[in-house]
């Protein structure tokens, strides 16, 4: 009877594969990495199974199969569904390779409000309660659970011992971004002036840094959002290759919402903006995984803003909002803790952009020193 039930099982699992093959056949790019995932997950689970008698082994590996069939690969099959048949070189036309971060053509979601909860350690490792507390996730994109296990990125060691020698870079691909009592004209009440408080910050710290307080978003007195982060992207390049020992690089922004949203927040009995951390995915719902826009870091990247995240809401509950997740890469692909991050939105003063760097500073303090 064993014998025949593990026949039954050998069956299952075959016929799975052949499923899952026909399905994914077509968009091998996107599912190549979350096969290689379940499958190694179906043999952690499968030989011991098999080794272990007493172990129903229909029972533990198949429920397993059907656990990681729903919840990772179900949202795969759906948004296969709605794919382009487009080529990379129509993806990296002018119209839609400078699409990255325009806000007057992007689609944009509302963002769902969290709640006020107390951070609980087991709780970050379940994909479900991060994507309903920790993650907004944009409509134009989607991501997996296998992205997002918060075990894994929880517990990934991104810390760094300090140099002389600059080891974090800050910079602004919309540099003229203002706030609303921004006086015209006057660099330090923009975002660059935020990096400044940052940088100081950080140096009281005894940590190095390099502030690249260039405007990227504006060429020849006109704005050109659009290419900003071509621009940004050669200055980074030119920093790195000067400076090889930054292992940090932080884009700093200002955001942009409704009038009616107010992102504010008291921290230490001073007012202050709202931070958010942004994740790309290079990846969007419409044409999955965008090969020209890869990103080997991506991993270390979602490790280095979630527990940001973390740390922010054990000291400082109320201070970020919701770690934003889209399709593209925004630069993000140099160094393995890159960062994007928006410092409140064209509501809030200077001074609370300002006031919030002191806390941005030890958040950045508590993950990597």
């Amino acid at each position: 009877m064993d014998k025949k039930k593990k026949q039954i099982a050998n069956l299952c699992i075959f016929l799975f594969f052949l499923f899952f093959a026909v399905q994914t056949m077509y968009h091998r790019e996107f599912t190549e990495e979350t096969i290689y995932e379940y499958y190694d997950r179906l043999m952690e689970g499968f030989f011991p199974s098999y080794q272990n008698k007493q172990q129903p082994i229909y029972g533990t590996v198949l429920s397993g199969m059907i656990s990681a069939y729903r919840t990772d690969f179900l949202p795969i099959l759906k948004y296969s569904e709605d794919y382009k048949k487009t080529s990379e070189s129509d993806l990296v036309s002018e119209e839609y390779y400078h699409f990255e971060d325009d806000e007057t053509t992007d689609k944009n979601v509302e963002e769902v409000a969290k709640e006020g909860k107390k951070f609980h350690a087991k709780s970050w490792e379940n994909p479900g309660y991060l994507r309903k507390y920790i993650y907004q996730v944009d409509s134009t994109t989607m991501v997996t659970n296998s992205e997002i296990n918060g075990k894994v990125l929880m517990n990934m060691d991104l810390s760094l011992k300090k140099t002389t020698s600059p080891q974090i870079l800050i910079y602004h691909t919309h540099g003229s971004e203002t706030y609303k009592d921004s006086r015209a004209g006057k660099k330090s009440d923009t975002v660059i002036g935020v990096g400044d408080e940052l940088t100081r910050k950080l140096q009281a710290k005894g940590i190095s840094v390099l502030h690249d307080r260039n405007i990227y978003d504006i060429k020849n007195g006109k704005e050109e959002r659009s290419k900003a982060y071509n621009y940004a992207a050669d200055a980074i390049e030119s920093h790195l290759a000067k400076y090889p020992g930054i292992q940090v690089v932080i884009d700093l922004h200002r955001d942009g919402v409704g009038e009616n949203v107010k992102l504010e927040t008291t921290q230490n009995g001073e007012k202050m903006a709202q931070i958010m951390f942004f994740n790309g995915l290079s990846r969007t719902a419409s044409n999955g995984d965008l090969a020209y826009l890869k990103n080997p870091n991506k991993k270390i990247n979602l490790a280095f803003s979630l527990q940001l995240q973390a740390q922010a809401m054990k000291k400082y509950p109320g201070f970020t909002r919701k770690i934003y997740m889209k399709g593209y890469r925004y630069n993000l692909h140099y160094r393995g803790r890159s960062l994007l991050v928006e410092v409140g939105a064209q509501n809030n003063t200077v001074r609370q952009a300002k006031a919030s760097m002191s806390l941005l500073a030890e958040l950045l303090n508590s993950v990597l020193y």
